[in-house]
C-alpha cells in the first residue's frame, strides 16, 4: 500500500466516522497536554529534589517534593485512565458503525453478489477487520497525541538543562522514524494476507459445521482434521510474520537507546567535569530521556499501526462499496394484482460463473390463479425461472411482467410481498415454531398462526411437543423433522397471503406418508392463487393446469400431462424414468 493510498483510505475513514466523535478526541487531546505536562513535571522535579534535599538538606522541601511527585503522578494516572476510556468508547463505536454497514451490506445487497462469495468472508470483515479499525482508532490516534506531546514536553525539558545534551539525545528520532516507515508498508502486507486466512478458517469452520453430517457418513474425520491444521497453521504462521514484523523495532531500538545512554554518560561526563552541568541538572535531564524512550517507542510503532488498519478499512470498504444492483426504489409504482398473469418475452439469463445462459430467449405465458408446473432435467433452467420472478436475479435480455406490468419498473418491495416461496431447502431460525411462522407477518395474532398451522397441517405435530407454538426448532430446524420444517414453511406461506405461490421441488426430500402430507398441505396453499410448481416427482404434477418441458434453457413444449404423454418422447422418458 503506498502512502497516497494510506492518506485517502485514512481521510475517508476520518470523512465518514471519526469527525463525528471529535469531542471525546478534543477531551482526549487535553488530557494528554495533562499526561505530557505531568511526565515532564516528574523528571523536572528530580532537579529541586536532588539540589534542595541531598545537596542543600532542605526539610521543607523534604516532604513538599514527594507530596509534588504524588499529585504528578496521580493526575497522571487519572488522564491516563479517562483518555484510554473514551477513545476505546470511539474505537469500539466506530466498529460497530462499520460492522453495522457489512450488515446492512449483506441483507440489501442482492442474491447474484452474495452468492458470488463466501459467507465466511463477510464474518473475518466484521470479526477481524472491524477490530482492526478500532484498534487504529482507540490506540493509534490517543497514542499520536499524548506520545507526540510527551516527547515535546520532555525533549524541552531537555533543551531546558542543557541543549548539547538534548541535541545529542534526540539523534535518534529521524532514525526510528525512517524504521517505522519501512516496517508499516510491510505489517500493512501482512495483515492483508492474515485477513484473507482468517476468512479461510472462518469458510473452513462454516462449511464443516454445516457437512457435519456428510462427513462422517464418508468417514472424512481425519482429512478434514488434516484440512483444519493446515488452515489453521498458515493463520497462525502469518500471525506470527506479523507480529515479528511489529516486534522487529524493539532491538533496533534498544541497540539506539544504547548507543544514546553510552553517548550520554560521555558527554555528560566531561559536561560535569567541566563545570558546565550540574548534578541535579544531570538527574533531571536523565529521567526525562528515559522516560522519553517510551513515547518514542510507541511513536516507531504507530505506521505500523496506520498501515493494519488502513488495509482492514480497505477490505470493509471494497465489501460495503459494491454496488447493488437489484434494490427497491421507493418512487416507483406498486404492483397492481389482478388475475396474477404472468409473462416471459425473450428472457435470456447467464449466471456469472458460466458462459453458458440458464435461459436462452424463452416465451412463457402462466395463466392466473392456475397451477403451473416446470419439468425438466437438472440443469434445464426450472429454478432459474424461479429465481427471476421475484427478482433475486434480474435477465440480461427481456422482460418479466405480472398483469402487463414490467417488474423492474414496480416498487421491489410490493412485488415480493405478493409472492411465497416454499422450497426442499427449508429456511428456519433458530428461535420458537411461532417466531419462524410469523416471520412472514409480525403482526399475526395467535389465532391466525394457529389457522395457518391447521390449513398447513402442521397443528397436529405441534400441539404434542411440550411447549408447543414456544418450542425452539434449533439450528434451521435442527430438531425437528424433514416434514415437519416443511409443514412450518408452508405454514409461513399461507400467513402471508400473497398472490402468487412458488414451489421449488418442496416435497422432493420427503418420505411418503410426509409427501402426502405435505402434499394436502400444499393443496390448501394454493388454492385459487397462481402457482408455479417445480416437480421432482412428475406424478405429483398430474393436476396442473399446464406443464412446461424445459431442455438447455429453452421451452421444448407444453400442455397438461395427458398431452405431454402422447406428443412428446422426452416428457414421456422423464416420467418413465421415475416409475422405474
Amino acid at each position: 500500500m503506498e502512502f497516497k493510498e494510506l492518506k485517502n483510505i485514512l481521510k475517508r475513514l476520518y470523512n465518514e466516522h471519526i469527525r463525528y466523535h471529535l469531542k471525546r478526541i478534543i477531551l482526549c487531546l487535553v488530557l494528554s497536554v495533562c499526561i505530557a505536562g505531568s511526565t515532564s513535571a516528574i523528571a523536572w522535579l528530580l532537579d529541586p529534589a536532588v539540589k534542595k534535599i541531598f545537596i542543600d538538606k532542605n526539610q521543607t522541601y523534604a516532604w513538599l517534593i514527594p507530596l509534588g511527585i504524588i499529585i504528578t503522578f496521580s493526575v497522571k494516572g487519572l488522564s491516563l485512565y479517562f483518555s484510554r476510556l473514551n477513545m476505546s468508547i470511539v474505537g469500539q463505536t466506530i466498529s460497530g458503525e462499520l460492522q453495522k454497514k457489512i450488515a446492512k451490506s449483506i441483507l440489501f445487497s442482492d442474491v447474484q453478489t452474495l452468492d458470488s462469495r463466501h459467507s465466511g468472508r463477510y464474518i473475518s470483515n466484521i470479526q477481524f477487520d472491524a477490530g482492526q479499525v478500532s484498534h487504529l482508532v482507540s490506540v493509534g490516534i490517543l497514542n499520536l497525541m499524548k506520545d507526540s506531546l510527551s516527547v515535546v514536553f520532555l525533549v524541552g525539558l531537555m533543551f531546558y538543562q542543557n541543549w548539547k545534551l538534548a541535541a545529542f539525545a534526540i539523534f535518534m528520532i529521524p532514525l526510528a522514524g525512517g524504521l517505522a516507515k519501512n516496517l508499516g508498508k510491510k505489517v500493512g502486507k501482512a495483515t492483508t494476507q492474515a485477513s484473507q486466512l482468517s476468512g479461510n478458517l472462518v469458510s473452513f469452520l462454516t462449511d464443516i459445521l454445516r457437512g457435519s453430517r456428510m462427513i462422517r457418513i464418508f468417514q472424512k474425520e481425519n482429512q478434514e482434521n488434516s484440512n483444519a491444521d493446515n488452515v489453521i497453521t498458515d493463520l497462525l504462521k502469518k500471525n506470527i510474520r506479523v507480529a515479528e514484523i511489529m516486534i522487529r523495532a524493539t532491538p533496533i531500538m534498544e541497540a539506539l537507546t544504547g548507543f544514546m545512554i553510552a553517548g550520554f554518560i560521555f558527554f555528560s561526563g566531561k559536561l560535569i567535569n567541566s563545570g558546565e552541568l550540574e548534578l541535579n541538572n544531570f538527574f533531571s535531564f536523565l529521567a526525562a530521556m528515559m522516560l522519553a524512550y517510551q513515547p518514542i517507542r510507541s511513536l516507531a510503532t504507530l505506521n505500523m499501526v496506520a498501515y493494519q488498519g488502513a488495509a482492514a478499512s480497505k477490505r470493509i470498504n471494497t465489501e460495503i462499496d459494491k454496488p447493488i444492483r437489484i434494490r427497491n426504489e421507493n418512487h416507483l409504482p406498486d404492483l397492481q394484482i389482478k388475475k396474477s398473469n404472468i409473462t416471459f418475452k425473450n428472457v435470456s439469463f447467464r449466471y456469472e460463473t458460466t458462459n453458458d445462459k440458464a435461459l436462452n430467449n424463452i416465451d412463457l405465458q402462466i395463466d392466473g390463479g392456475k397451477i403451473s408446473a416446470l419439468v425438466g432435467r437438472s440443469g434445464a433452467g426450472k429454478s432459474t425461472i424461479i429465481n427471476l420472478l421475484p427478482r433475486f436475479y434480474d435477465p440480461q435480455e427481456g422482460e418479466i411482467r405480472i398483469d402487463e406490468q414490467d417488474i423492474k419498473k414496480i416498487n421491489l418491495n410490493s412485488l415480493r410481498k405478493r409472492i411465497s416461496l416454499v422450497s426442499q431447502d427449508v429456511i428456519l431460525f433458530d428461535d420458537t415454531i411461532k417466531k419462524n411462522i410469523s416471520y412472514a407477518d409480525d403482526s399475526a395474532t395467535q389465532e391466525e398462526i394457529e389457522e395457518a398451522c391447521k390449513f398447513a397441517a402442521a397443528d397436529e405435530f405441534i400441539e404434542k411437543l411440550p411447549k408447543k407454538y414456544e418450542t425452539i426448532v434449533g439450528e434451521n430446524g435442527v430438531k425437528l423433522s424433514g416434514g415437519q420444517k416443511q409443514r412450518i414453511s408452508i405454514a409461513r406461506a399461507i400467513l402471508k397471503k400473497s398472490h402468487i405461490i412458488l414451489l421449488d421441488e418442496a416435497t422432493s426430500s420427503l418420505d411418503t406418508e410426509s409427501e402426502r402430507t405435505v402434499q394436502n398441505a400444499i393443496n390448501n396453499l394454493i388454492k385459487g392463487r397462481t402457482t408455479i410448481v417445480i416437480a421432482h416427482r412428475l406424478s405429483t404434477i398430474h393436476n396442473a393446469n399446464k406443464i412446461f418441458l424445459l431442455e438447455n434453457g429453452k421451452i421444448t413444449n407444453s400442455g397438461d400431462h395427458d398431452y405431454l404423454i402422447k406428443s412428446s418422447e422426452e416428457y414421456k422418458l422423464l416420467y418413465k424414468n421415475q416409475l422405474k
